[in-house]
């Protein structure tokens, strides 16, 4: 690991915690690693790579500079970043307007399995509308840090949590997206939710909402996560599910009332879906 960093990041204005997980935690939480807030008075850089940490950090106030695996951003107050700190990144407060940051080091659980989600939606910075939350949360983690109490483990968990969630929920909030073409998305997965045990297309869709495949293929993931397709599967799926529970009907007849034409692919499906045949699924479900 290389780390190189001014005397200002050690600034008397800025707070660091430092905590070490118990085995328990580390085992089945998200943790906190580091965090705080960094104040300076000056310009200061710092270059990390190679520690098994995420960071999320939030420009309180003044600018900077952030450059993640060659990859160069400029930050300023309301602006925030997700990096993994395994990727060579360095970041640096402007000397005419120094920053101050609050930050969260974490790890544990499905930490990369959120950051990878993220990446997949969004840059590694973001500038959210609820800034705020974002800031209080932190602050809250922070303070939660500083206690020990016996929880203070769970509810630093809970905390990184809402933080991610955050994070993750950019794209659907606020000024990110239009109005207009979220009532129209919206109108497109109600339609999906409606009729997905009917023969629907992307070209069907595209047509009956007046928007092209390309940018109802690309607009309607970035909003709710999976493709159009993977969204008539589910719902196919959770309709499935329901039958077999509830119904003496076979799976052939389910598969059909689901919208597959296919009973084995049907039945693929589901077994990928929930890593078991449709018949485990009746026996160990059925009331």
């Amino acid at each position: 690991m290389e780390k190189k960093e001014k005397d200002s990041f050690r600034s008397k204005l800025s707070k660091r915690i430092i905590r070490t997980p118990s085995p328990a935690a580390k085992k089945a939480f998200f943790y906190i690693q580091e965090t705080g807030i960094l104040k300076t008075e000056d310009a200061g850089a710092s270059h990390r790579e190679d520690i098994e940490s995420f960071l999320i950090a939030a420009v309180v106030s003044g600018s900077g500079t952030l450059n993640v695996d060659g990859d160069n951003h400029t930050l300023s107050a309301g602006d925030c970043f997700f990096i993994d700190c395994r990727v060579p990144h360095t970041f640096s407060s402007s000397e005419s307007d120094p920053w101050e940051l609050v930050w969260t080091n974490f790890n544990g659980a499905t930490s990369e399995q959120y950051y990878e989600y993220f990446l997949s939606q969004n840059r590694n910075v973001f500038h959210p509308v609820y800034f705020d939350r974002i800031v209080s949360a932190m602050n809250e983690l922070i303070n939660v840090s500083e206690k020990k109490s016996p929880d203070s483990e769970i509810l630093a968990s809970k905390l990184i949590v809402e933080l991610l969630t955050l994070a993750l929920t950019v794209n659907i909030s606020g000024e990110q997206y239009d109005s207009a073409l979220k009532q129209k998305l919206a109108a497109v997965n109600s339609y999906i939710e409606e009729h997905f045990n009917e023969d629907l297309s992307l070209e069907q869709l595209s047509s009956r909402f007046y928007i092209s495949k390309f940018y109802l293929t690309r607009e309607y993931k970035k909003i709710y996560g999976n493709t159009i397709f993977q969204h008539i599967i589910t719902a196919r799926i959770n309709y499935g599910k329901q039958l077999l529970r509830f119904s003496d009907k076979s799976v052939e007849e389910i598969a059909h009332l689901c919208g597959f034409n296919d009973q084995s692919y049907f039945a693929r499906q589901f077994k990928k879906a929930e890593n078991l045949t449709c018949f485990a699924y009746r026996k160990k479900w059925r009331d």
